[in-house]
């Protein structure tokens, strides 16, 4: 709850920033000034995760759950605007969140906007946004600036084949469609988002998180032309009979074009892909 408190009140003490409609880190200044980090990322978009859905014969098998959840729901009336636990309803699942139904959809904007995070092959670990308006800041009179980089850093701070500014990441995207489809266990047909951001495309977020699955595997399908976007233009991958049905789990992907980055065994984590395709496959 508190947490849910830090993440979510106003004012300048908060996370949430309203005009933009998205969470940000907030520097904390020695003389006590409060500077939101205006960076649209993923750190904004990982509140999303902070959900799950009890179900209603499990909450009343959950005597004691459920007596202090009550209590805390009527007693501490103040923090029900910073957690999602005004949705107990008797005889009704429970929504249990950190992200309130309004903020959902305006991070949703965002995140589904192919002018920022969503991208050909998934979600963008940083907005596009920024690669025309990088973030800037000063501080003890050094400037640090942090823009869109879809590919590889552009700095060796995190060893030169590591970047979190752009690329897609799977393993996030997999949280996602996972956080998206707790949403949409909850939620239903009574909440749908445009997809993509702009469109007169509205569909549930159960069809989002689908949506999700078939763009990320897409990186992994061939095209017309008997190319993976994974592997880029290279050529002996589309046609040299050693290589075109050798598919690389790659660390990260370019933001752009789907292109794999990184270490190029990476079944640690992009073998998630897998789960993905069967969902696809097992829908059509």
């Amino acid at each position: 709850m508190h947490i849910a408190e830090s993440l979510n009140c106003f004012g300048e003490h908060g996370l949430w920033h309203e005009e933009d409609g998205f969470y940000y880190d907030t520097l904390h200044l020695p003389d006590k000034k409060f500077v939101p980090l205006r960076i649209r990322s993923l750190v904004g978009l990982t509140s999303l995760m902070a959900v799950s859905v009890i179900s209603k014969d499990l909450f009343n098998r959950l005597t004691g759950f459920k007596k202090r959840l009550l209590w805390f729901r009527d007693k501490r009336k103040n923090l029900g605007k910073y957690m999602v636990i005004e949705e107990i309803r008797e005889g009704q699942d429970i929504l249990l969140s950190l992200t309130p139904k309004d903020r959902l959809v305006r991070i949703l904007q965002k995140m589904l906007d192919e002018k920022e995070f969503l991208a050909p092959g998934g979600i963008r670990s940083i907005s596009k946004y920024h690669k025309d308006h990088p973030f800037s800041i000063r501080v003890d009179g050094s400037a640090y600036t942090v823009g869109y980089e879809p590919a590889e850093s552009l700095t060796g701070m995190f060893g030169g084949n590591s970047n979190w500014r752009g690329p897609i990441w799977i393993p996030i995207n997999y949280l996602f469609i996972e956080s998206l489809k707790k949403y949409d266990q909850y939620y239903g047909d009574t909440l749908k988002v445009a997809f993509p951001t702009g469109s007169e495309n509205f569909i549930t977020l159960g069809e989002v998180a689908m949506k999700l699955s078939q763009r990320i595997t897409s990186i992994f399908h061939k095209d017309e032309n008997s190319r993976r976007p994974l592997h880029g233009d290279e050529e002996r991958y589309r046609s040299d009979p050693h290589f075109r049905d050798l598919v690389l789990f790659h660390e990260y992907f370019h933001g752009d074009t789907s292109k794999g980055l990184g270490a190029s065994h990476q079944t640690g984590w992009t073998g998630l892909v897998a789960e993905m395709i069967e969902r696809c496959w097992c829908r059509t």
